[in-house]
């Protein structure tokens, strides 16, 4: 089976129902679809591993059971084992070697895409005039998203050997265009033109 965008996308809407996680899952892809061209990769590829990073969180949501419960139903559905392990990868808890760039990627885009979605819906006009600035000041603050997990957000970077304001201004440039499927609130003048 060839991997597409389109048939991550089938597989992840199949169980993945909340508004919340495919939300998630269009910001991470964003991102490291940004990246991808970045580094002159497999747009296409990278964003299938993207969209289907958290699939099976719905259905699987302890530490327990995401991802590597969901490995089998991608394997069924004929994901081909590069696009599995990229899954796998980005789970900490597996403790498996980042080995590619696409890996590395991923795990870097995923926890920072959600924190910066989530200071996107704090402000008036999402994600519009967010700046590194003010993710880091909000990164300080324990309470604010305290389900992202700050070591992810720098190690992540570090691993990129991005440096940490480089790629909070990169995933925020990629998740601007795609800011109402978010659901962020976008400014006027984006309103009007889009």
């Amino acid at each position: 089976m060839e991997p597409t965008r389109e048939r991550a996308w089938e597989t992840l809407t199949k169980y993945t129902k909340a508004e919340p996680l495919r939300r998630h899952a269009l910001a991470v892809e964003a991102s490291t679809a940004w990246y991808a061209r970045h580094f002159d990769e497999d747009e296409e590829r990278w964003r299938v591993v993207a969209l289907l990073h958290d699939f099976d969180y719905e259905i699987h949501p302890t530490l327990d059971q995401h991802p590597q419960d969901g490995a089998p139903i991608l394997r069924e559905e004929g994901w081909p084992e590069e696009v599995v392990e990229g899954v796998l990868s980005h789970a900490s808890h597996l403790g498996l070697e980042r080995d590619t760039l696409l890996k590395r990627t991923l795990f870097a885009c995923d926890e920072l895409s959600g924190f910066i979605h989530a200071c996107g819906l704090v402000r008036p006009d999402g994600i519009d005039t967010l700046e590194p600035k003010s993710v880091r000041k909000k990164l300080k603050q324990p309470s604010f998203a305290a389900g992202v997990n700050r070591d992810d957000v720098y190690e992540g970077a570090e691993a990129l050997g991005v440096d940490l304001d480089e790629h909070i201004a990169f995933v925020i440039a990629a998740m601007r265009p795609i800011a109402a499927d978010l659901g962020l609130r976008a400014s006027e003048s984006s309103q009007q033109t889009g």
